[in-house]
């Protein structure tokens, strides 16, 4: 028999095992759901911004969508992750060493998404050529660490997207997004009643990168935020 092994049964085996060594997380038993996390007065939300400019428009529209969060309750925290500057390689995606010299900064962002505190999670990707950006899907691809474990699983998230037109192609950029949250037995919700959405369109004209946000579109942004956090605080209080 071939000693070689395919790409599926590597990343299933000690490839996946050491990434989730590296950033602690526990591996339960083959075919378990990964545990909730034991019932906690506080709850987390956790933004993390993959435009590859800090500071920008879909940062802009990911605060607002974390204070709309914050006004649910006074137990719900928030933090906002960039990925700008930021270095993350896709190799040990695919089971492949880093590059000689090629810093890697996803452990220290894994441990925050993974933290059993965390009990929801927003995503926010500008929008290039009707998709997201090459650092969401870096970052997404690294996502291998959770699946052997499911380590997210029961999370809350929703997903954001910033276009430079109102019709700038983000609905299928949440889209693209949420497909692969869905490979994690996350919850995926969208913005909510009124106007209940899949996810969160914005336009970057809609926001004043100086001030508070000014446009129509950021009632979207503060219905994906509210909307994540009433079902995270929903759950935690479920136990």
């Amino acid at each position: 028999m071939s000693t070689d092994k395919s790409r599926r049964e590597f990343l299933t085996t000690a490839g996946l095992a050491a990434a989730a060594g590296t950033i602690g997380i526990a591996s339960p038993a083959e075919g378990a759901s990964a545990a909730r996390p034991a019932r906690t007065g506080c709850v987390k939300i956790v933004a993390v911004c993959c435009s590859p400019r800090k500071n920008r428009t879909t940062a802009a529209a990911l605060r607002a969508a974390l204070e709309a969060a914050k006004q649910t309750g006074p137990n719900v925290k928030t933090e906002l992750v960039e990925l700008a500057g930021l270095s993350i390689p896709g190799e040990p995606a695919v089971g492949l060493p880093l590059p000689d010299g090629v810093k890697d900064d996803w452990p220290a962002v894994a441990t925050k998404l993974a933290d059993p505190g965390v009990r929801g999670i927003l995503i926010g990707t500008p929008v290039y050529f009707s998709n997201m950006s090459y650092l969401c899907k870096a970052f997404l691809d690294r996502w291998m660490t959770f699946r052997k474990t499911f380590a997210l699983a029961d999370k809350v998230v929703g997903v954001l997207a910033c276009g430079g037109k109102r019709n700038g192609g983000q609905a299928t950029a949440i889209r693209s997004v949420q497909d692969c949250l869905f490979c994690h037995n996350m919850i995926v919700v969208g913005t909510g009643r009124p106007g209940s959405r899949f996810g969160a369109a914005v336009w970057a004209k809609d926001f004043d990168m100086s001030k508070a946000a000014i446009g129509e579109t950021v009632a979207a942004a503060q219905a994906l935020g509210t909307r994540v956090a009433e079902v995270a605080r929903a759950f935690a209080s479920a136990g």
